[in-house]
């Protein structure tokens, strides 16, 4: 898959990707990891490889390192207070909600969140931060639950401060490693590549089960 999407994009400089385009990149960053965290419609997003991917970047200089930690991490605490918000609030209603007859929200990731709930308890919210779909779907089942906002906020915080800064920070310090460096493109290529993989799976194995 690497090979056909280099095939495809022979040409990406991310060198001029970054020169032209550097305040847009923060943008569209901080966008990811808030719908991601904020909204439960969006649960595949590649957040953690893009965390990873961000670090890498910032280490070549593309990025700085302090500031993206604290965009980010405004972003997924900003991301799963409208969660919660939008599980207090509408609740259960969320789950009828349909387009062109298909659910919006999937009750089997609901059920694998209340599960996780179930065992980790409260610490759940900073251990959902590392478990893809889990994470979108941690903060709107805290606030279906209705779960005290200070305690949700506390661990959120600690939560975001650990998953944020975490992936960021090991890119950026495998950065520092030449063969790295010299194959940038192929690097972030195949972290694209594995990261929208489980999105590509999860379409087309429902599809051979029917």
């Amino acid at each position: 898959m690497i090979e056909l999407f280099n095939h495809l994009f022979p040409h990406l400089d991310f060198k001029w990707i970054f020169l032209n385009f550097h305040a847009t990149i923060y943008l569209i960053l901080f966008l990811v990891i808030f719908i991601e965290t904020g909204l439960v419609v969006m649960p595949f997003l590649p957040g953690d490889s893009l965390l990873f991917t961000a670090g890498l970047f910032a280490k070549l200089g593309y990025l700085n390192i302090s500031a993206l930690i604290l965009l980010l991490f405004c972003a997924a605490v900003l991301g799963d207070n409208l969660n919660y918000l939008i599980g207090k609030t509408i609740g259960l209603r969320v789950l009828h909600l349909k387009i062109k007859g298909k659910n919006l929200v999937k009750q089997e990731y609901l059920d694998r969140t209340h599960g996780f709930y179930e065992k980790y308890g409260p610490k759940a919210i900073i251990m959902a931060r590392f478990v893809p779909i889990v994470r979108t779907f941690a903060p709107f089942v805290a606030g279906i639950a209705e779960m005290k906002y200070r305690t949700f906020l506390l661990f959120d915080l600690l939560g975001g401060v650990v998953w944020i800064s975490s992936l960021t920070l090991t890119g950026y310090c495998l950065g520092n490693y030449s063969w790295i460096q010299t194959h940038i493109e192929q690097v972030a290529i195949g972290i694209i590549v594995v990261s929208v993989l489980p999105m590509l799976i999860g379409l087309l194995v429902p599809k051979k089960q029917s």
